[in-house]
Parts: structure tokens; sequence; C-alpha cells
């Protein structure tokens, strides 16, 4: 909820920093694994940057948020229904869709619950299915500006996945891709699900 607060409080410079940032080199390593007119989940879709990517190459995207002023500026952005629900609570189709997106969303997600939520999210892939996420990179919880964050690496990743169906296709580190940001690494994943 402390997050929520914090993006309602800051949606429209959230949704001015992030809308334009250019994340076609992410784009580019999770694309090739989607089927014609896939079916994605955009969970945690903050200002609907990556929703609106998705939708001019024909796919069929499934959005939400929880911060309600977000979603707000996300559906004007993308001319398309957002939901608002937090992680644990979206639903939708069991094994109905072929990827998940989660672009710097589950890194809000505190450790002790990141294993449930990556459990929950999955009952919605299809087998085969794959799921996109990024951390900052680290092995601890921060709070900063109002906001909380749970910085992974690669160990911890593999010990969060350990009880799920999801597995790790690729892994690699990143700088961040907004300017005056490239000090900061980011820990971006592709999993597959058994």
């Amino acid at each position: 909820m402390v997050n929520s607060n914090y993006y309602n409080s800051n949606a429209d410079a959230f949704f001015n920093d992030t809308i334009d940032v250019d994340a076609s080199s992410l784009y580019q390593e999770f694309m090739p694994y989607l089927p014609t007119n896939a079916k994605i989940i955009d969970a945690g879709c903050g200002s609907g940057r990556d929703t609106h990517h998705f939708l001019k190459n024909d796919h069929d995207v499934i959005a939400f948020d929880s911060s309600e002023k977000l979603r707000q500026l996300a559906t004007e952005r993308t001319k398309h229904p957002i939901l608002h629900t937090t992680f644990l609570e979206f639903s939708t189709k069991p094994e109905s869709q072929d990827a998940i997106w989660a672009c710097a969303s589950l890194l809000h997600v505190p450790m002790n619950e990141l294993t449930q939520t990556f459990l929950h999210l999955s009952q919605f892939l299809k087998t085969n299915g794959i799921f996109y996420c990024s951390f900052k990179y680290g092995n601890n919880e921060t709070n900063r500006n109002g906001r909380r964050f749970t910085n992974l690496n690669e160990a911890l990743l593999i010990q969060l996945l350990k009880s799920s169906p999801l597995v790790i296709k690729k892994i690699w580190i990143t700088e961040d891709l907004r300017l005056g940001r490239t000090n900061e690494k980011w820990l971006n994943t592709i999993l597959t699900k058994l």
C-alpha cells in the first residue's frame, strides 16, 4: 500500500519520467518468444508504455496497476481498459495467457511475498508460456523516497523460484534505460512455465 500511495501522489511525474523511455532493447529479448496475436498480461503496467507497444504489435493485452491515478493515465494513453488491482488480487482464466510482462514492477513486492506472487501469476500462463520480469540488482530490501524496493541477484531469484513451475530461460544485467541513471544496474530475466 505504501507504493500505491507514492504512485497516486506522484503519478504525473512518474508517467512523464517513464512514458517515453526507449525499452526496445527489452522488447527485442521478449517478443521473439511470442506467438502471433499473443495474449499478454502487463503486470504493474505503470504509465502504459509497454501495453501501448504490445497493442501496436497486434497482441491482446490485459494490463493492471495498483495505483488508481496511474491506471487512469495509462488508460488515457493506451485507449485500452486498464484494471485497478494488485498482483495477488489479479485474476483471469487459468492457463489462458501466452506471456506475462512485469517490467520494474515486481520489485515493489516484499521479499517474503515474492514466491507467492510468482506462484499466483504463473497459474494464468499456458504451459511453456514466458514471464519477463526485472529488479534492481542487489540482495536486499530498501526504502527510498517513500517507495520500497526488493533488489535481487541471480542466487536470490533462483531461490525464490524453487517452489514454482517457473524456470529461468535467460538472465542478463542491464543499465537503467532512463537518462542519467546508467550507474543503476538491473537484473532481467525471461522465465518459462514447465
